[in-house]
């Protein structure tokens, strides 16, 4: 293996280890915060964090892998489970926002102002796009469509980010008690597509490696 591409997966690696950390403090402040206020938007994206977690978790997995030398196939292995891991997260997202936002807006709940979790929606504001960019840079670097993917994730998670802090200030502001299902809402045909996009990759990664065999 090539230093410089060693040094890369152990930058990488690091990289979601720090990504992981930040996401376990976002999780469990945006879900308090979420519960707390009855806010769909906020439940979901604490949801969305909990699946970051397990992306992030999986892919350093994978990274490992490659700097302890296993063979190609192997990488190839992990790589599709966390193409699949990413997928099945996507999935898992939008039938619970779906559904959780849908109820809400039937039975016209009202989200309440949290403060709490408006500090952790700007905080995300300034971290992920650091993550972001990390993430394409070592993608590209190591031509990986897993770190690739999970850049996409964590640019969801921005989105997210952006969407659920004006449901917040929709409903503080103008009383608009729908703001925060639909906000919510926003997030699913988005998640749809990169999930559909992660799943396509990991079947990709399997005809590659039975053509291999």
């Amino acid at each position: 293996m090539k230093e410089a591409r060693k040094q890369n997966l152990k930058e990488a690696r690091t990289l979601q280890i720090w990504n992981v950390i930040y996401d376990v403090i976002e999780v469990v402040v945006s879900l308090i915060a979420g519960f707390t206020a009855n806010s769909s938007a906020l439940i979901g994206w604490g949801l969305d964090s909990t699946i970051e977690v397990v992306s992030a978790g999986t892919l350093g997995w994978r990274l490992h892998g490659e700097i302890k030398g296993i063979d190609e196939e192997k990488v190839k292995r992990r790589q599709k489970i966390t193409l699949n891991v990413i997928a099945i997260s996507f999935t898992l997202i939008c039938v619970f926002i779906s559904y959780d936002s849908i109820t809400k807006l039937i039975n016209q709940e009202t989200a309440n102002w949290s403060t709490l979790g408006l500090i952790i929606l700007l905080v995300s504001l300034a971290v992920n796009p650091i993550l972001i960019y990390f993430k394409r840079k070592y993608g590209k670097k190591l031509d990986s469509p897993a770190l690739m993917a999970d850049a996409k994730d964590t640019f969801i998670c921005l989105y997210q980010t952006v969407v659920v802090l004006i449901g917040l200030l929709l409903v503080n502001w103008l009383g608009w008690w729908w703001a925060d299902p639909v906000a919510a809402l926003l997030i699913v045909p988005y998640a749809a597509k990169e999930g559909w996009e992660a799943y396509n990759k990991a079947r990709n990664i399997n005809y590659n490696i039975a053509k291999n065999d």
